[in-house]
């Protein structure tokens, strides 16, 4: 049975035979096989769907190791047109729909927004100089946090993701308002993060996420799955800064690893790319029709 990804994505249609005959030698190996082929694709789809912002990570990384020092053009400047030329080549080579494209300009905007206002109160910098910028904010930034919005809406493609336990958009869409206001805010009055936090728990502490890796759907707790998403995040952002794209202040004497505070801000910013993404996508709840895919919807627990 061919992967609906393929459908999307042309260019991997080729590969499904090649991974069929894969799939059929290693699920002949008995249940280890069976576990051995679902790790490798796993790995594939995560990566797939990390296209987007793992390119640009490359981009940082090669201009600020072999990017020339005099060139004409700033180093900021080419990110911005390497990362317009970028989206043009994945629209192009249908390696990303047009809702995803969507999705990213959203995540731009929205980024930007944060942007302007964080480095005008001095949360960090961006040290090089550079023309295609808006005040202090060169127009690269906002790609970054539309790679967090192009994985998201990827994986969740991808992965054919299903709830349990959803909360209600409404509820999720006024906390995520909330927290984009406290990032903000908090410059002005008291941080009220802890109490988002555990707003946050509260939400979604009886929500599971469902995904299907190959045959069968597995399962677990959204919660988690957010924490993982930005601790990855989080190890990008350190790429981010050790490549001179930004600096926070703790940086300025010379690179050093990021706060790992800073990874309640990726959690807090994970709930709004996620409930961002979950209107486009609109989430849906495990039925009776996805048993046949190995979940028993009616039973306390799933297969892991």
């Amino acid at each position: 049975m061919r992967h609906p990804a393929a459908s999307d994505w042309p260019l991997i249609a080729g590969l499904q035979d090649w991974e069929s005959r894969l799939a059929s030698h290693l699920a002949g190996r008995g249940r280890c096989g069976v576990a051995l082929y679902e790790f490798f694709r796993f790995g594939v789809k995560q990566a797939w769907a990390c296209l987007f912002g793992g390119l640009m990570c490359a981009l940082l990384l090669g201009t600020y190791w072999w990017y020339p020092k005099d060139a004409f053009l700033a180093r900021y400047d080419f990110l911005t047109l390497a990362a317009l030329g970028l989206q043009a080549a994945l629209l192009a080579l249908r390696m990303e729909t047009w809702s995803e494209a969507r999705v990213i300009l959203m995540f731009h905007v929205v980024g930007t927004g944060m942007e302007l206002f964080k480095t005008a109160a001095g949360s960090w910098v961006y040290p090089e100089a550079s023309v295609l910028r808006i005040g202090g904010v060169p127009l690269f930034t906002g790609f970054m946090y539309a790679a967090v919005g192009s994985y998201l809406a990827r994986v969740w493609r991808l992965f054919d993701f299903r709830f349990r336990a959803h909360p209600p958009l409404a509820a999720t869409a006024v906390l995520s308002a909330l927290i984009y206001v406290n990032f903000f805010a908090h410059h002005f009055i008291a941080d009220f993060r802890l109490l988002l936090f555990a707003l946050t728990a509260v939400l979604f502490a009886r929500t599971w996420v469902y995904f299907r890796i190959w045959r069968d759907y597995r399962r677990m707790p959204l919660l988690l799955g957010f924490v993982l998403v930005a601790l990855f995040i989080w190890f990008a952002e350190n790429i981010g800064t050790f490549a001179n794209a930004w600096r926070y202040p703790s940086q300025s004497g010379g690179w050093q690893w990021v706060s790992f505070a800073k990874l309640g801000s990726w959690f807090l910013l994970m709930i709004i790319s996620y409930v961002m993404v979950s209107v486009v996508n609109r989430p849906r709840e495990i039925g009776p029709a996805d048993a046949v895919a190995g979940v028993d919807p009616g039973a306390e627990t799933a297969r892991p």
